[in-house]
């Protein structure tokens, strides 16, 4: 069973590269820097999230889980 999701941030040292919007439009978007949308539903696309948090290039994409 997955856990979780507790929050979702973009850490500094975002490169704009596209990879978590490509991968999860409906959670994240990229500007000038990638950000999590407002209001985004993160726990019905966790299974993407975390995909893209583990094919971003710099790693900035923390997910925090529950306990």
């Amino acid at each position: 069973m997955c856990k979780k999701i507790k929050r979702v941030q973009i850490q500094p040292g975002c490169i704009s590269c596209g990879t978590c919007e490509a991968v999860c439009p409906k959670v994240f978007l990229v500007k000038a820097t990638a950000e999590v949308l407002p209001n985004a539903d993160v726990q019905a696309h966790h299974e993407l999230v975390r995909e893209a948090a583990d094919l971003c290039p710099v790693s900035v994409i923390q997910v925090e889980d529950e306990d």
